[in-house]
């Protein structure tokens, strides 16, 4: 008996319904499959059901940070009524973008990691989402000489690589909402 909360089998009729339904509203060329493979890095994420994404307007899906993909995914899960805690149990790609981007991440930690050493001056990322931060965490799980953490808050959270002796910066307050709690 499989220990997987998610199958095909059992998730993906509706997940294709969901799918076919929205695409088709959203006039997009494009056409998916269901797979239960394991990911070519099964190290950094490996989730139950995998939806890959091809088609001419496949490219769409992974225009700016991937945002419409993303979307795609939230929605379906939201469809399936899925705890947030389950949420890495499914995941979309498009062309292979998201196994490309994997690969950027580990190349660019690695990278980073090797700037640190040098410079011995932390490093710090762009902003990522949770999924991307987790794998520049994995990448450097190894280093002894460097250490990586997650600063700020969302949706400007980012990863910041410290020489391994370095202590972090100090976190800052968020500023307080504007325009609450003000009597004129």
């Amino acid at each position: 008996m499989s220990n997987k909360k998610y199958t095909i089998a059992e998730h993906g009729p509706r997940m294709e319904e969901f799918l076919k339904r929205i695409l088709k509203l959203a006039g997009l060329d494009v056409r998916f499959v269901l797979s239960e493979e394991e990911t070519p890095h099964p190290e950094f994420e490996n989730p139950e059901i995998r939806v890959k994404f091809t088609g001419e307007d496949a490219g769409l899906l992974v225009y700016n940070k991937t945002e419409l993909l993303l979307a795609l995914e939230h929605l379906t899960m939201e469809s399936l009524r899925m705890p947030g805690e389950d949420h890495s149990r499914i995941c979309f790609d498009a062309n292979d973008h998201r196994l490309m981007r994997i690969e950027e991440l580990r190349f660019s930690a690695q990278s980073a990691a090797e700037q640190v050493k040098t410079s011995k001056m932390a490093f710090r990322f762009n902003s990522m989402n949770s999924r991307e931060r987790r794998i520049i965490h994995l990448a450097l799980r190894g280093e002894t000489a460097v250490r990586s953490e997650s600063e700020g808050l969302e949706p400007r959270r980012n990863v910041v690589i410290y020489p391994a002796g370095m202590p972090s910066k100090p976190q800052t307050a968020p500023p307080p909402p504007m325009g609450r709690g003000r009597r004129r």
